[in-house]
C-alpha cells in the first residue's frame, strides 16, 4: 500500500510539475496563434536607402575580383527606392512583388590597384527591376490580444527572415565626356558588330535577388524594418565593360572619335593594346540595403483585425 500511495504522489507530482511548465506556454501560445500572422496577410512598402556596384569599374584596391561584397566600393555608393506588395500565405512563408529603382556607379579613380586606376574608366546607370520573391520567415514575435494580468493591449510583431527570387531589369551605361553624360551602348567601345568583336549587349537582363531583413511593429498597423539584398545579374555590361580592348582605329571609322576615344581613355593609352584585357569574365552584381516602412492593408483599423 505504502508503494501504491509513493507512487500516486509520485505521478501526482509529475503531472502538476509538468502543468507549472506548461501552463505559461499555453498562455503565451494564447497570444500567438494563426489569427496573428493571418490579419497581416496582406501588406504594402517603401524602401529607400543604398546601392553598390560590383562589377569591373571601380572596386577594392585589388585586381578585378569575382564581383562579390568582398570588392565593395564604397565611394561609388548611389540612392535607390522600391515599392512592394507582401502577400503572406502562411505563418513562415511569404511572397512578394517589388519594383526597385535607383542608380548604380563605378569608376576606376576610387581605386588604388595601378591596373584599374590607370585604365581610367567610369560609368553609372539608372536601372529599374520588378522581382517576384519568397520569403522565409526564421525567427517572430508575433503576439496579440490582452495581459491578463496588467490589462494592456499587446501588439507585437517582429521577423527575422530571408528572401530569394528571380527579376529583370533593365540598365543603360552613360560615362562622363567632355561636360555631359553620354550613353555607352551606342558607342560600341568593345568593338561591337565590328569583324571579330562581341555582338551587341541588351540593355534588359535577369537578376536574382538574395537578402535578409528584419522588421518590427512602430504602431498598430505600421512596421518599420531593414533588408540588405545582394542581385546577381545575368549581363557583364552594366558597366559597358566586359571583354577585350578593340582597335581604336576601326572604331573610330566606324562610329566616330568619341567612340574611340571612350573605348581606351587612359593617360597611357598605349599600355592597353587591342586583345588586352579591359575587364572581367564574370557577371556583373551589386547590392542595395533599404529602410522599409510598410503597412498593413489586411485590415484598415484594429477593431476590424480583432
Amino acid at each position: 500500500m505504502k508503494a501504491i500511495s509513493s507512487l500516486r504522489f509520485k505521478i501526482r507530482y509529475a503531472f502538476l510539475s509538468t502543468f507549472m511548465v506548461v501552463s505559461p506556454i499555453f498562455r503565451a501560445q494564447h497570444l500567438n496563434t494563426q489569427q496573428n500572422w493571418a490579419v497581416n496577410k496582406h501588406e504594402i512598402s517603401l524602401g529607400l536607402g543604398a546601392t553598390g556596384f560590383l562589377g569591373d569599374l571601380g572596386g577594392a584596391d585589388q585586381a578585378v575580383s569575382d564581383y562579390s561584397l568582398k570588392d565593395i566600393d564604397f565611394n561609388s555608393s548611389q540612392f535607390g527606392g522600391s515599392f512592394s506588395y507582401r502577400y503572406r500565405f502562411h505563418r513562415y512563408f511569404a511572397t512578394s512583388t517589388m519594383i526597385h529603382a535607383g542608380m548604380l556607379q563605378g569608376s576606376d579613380v576610387f581605386t588604388s590597384e595601378p591596373v584599374r586606376n590607370m585604365r581610367n574608366l567610369n560609368f553609372r546607370s539608372f536601372f529599374t527591376m520588378i522581382s517576384q520573391r519568397f520569403e522565409v520567415v526564421l525567427l517572430a514575435n508575433e503576439r496579440a490580444g490582452r495581459n491578463r494580468r496588467s490589462g494592456r493591449y499587446i501588439d507585437h510583431n517582429e521577423q527575422f527572415y530571408v528572401v530569394g527570387g528571380i527579376g529583370g531589369m533593365y540598365f543603360n551605361p552613360k560615362t562622363r565626356y567632355q561636360g555631359s553624360w553620354v550613353t555607352l551602348h551606342d558607342k560600341h567601345t568593345e568593338g561591337q558588330g565590328l569583324p571579330g568583336g562581341p555582338a551587341p549587349y541588351k540593355r534588359i537582363t535577369a537578376t536574382v535577388p538574395l537578402g535578409v531583413g528584419f522588421r518590427m511593429g512602430i504602431g498598430q498597423l505600421w512596421r518599420i524594418g531593414l533588408e540588405v539584398t545582394y542581385v546577381k545579374t545575368f549581363s557583364d555590361y552594366i558597366d559597358d565593360v566586359s571583354g577585350e580592348y578593340y582597335d581604336p582605329v576601326m572604331i573610330g571609322a566606324a562610329y566616330g572619335p568619341d567612340a574611340a576615344y571612350l573605348s581606351n581613355p587612359s593617360e597611357t593609352p598605349e599600355a592597353f593594346n587591342p586583345g588586352s584585357q579591359r575587364g572581367g569574365k564574370h557577371k556583373d552584381a551589386f547590392f542595395y540595403a533599404n529602410i522599409m516602412l510598410i503597412r498593413n492593408i489586411t485590415y484598415k483599423s484594429r477593431s476590424n483585425r480583432f
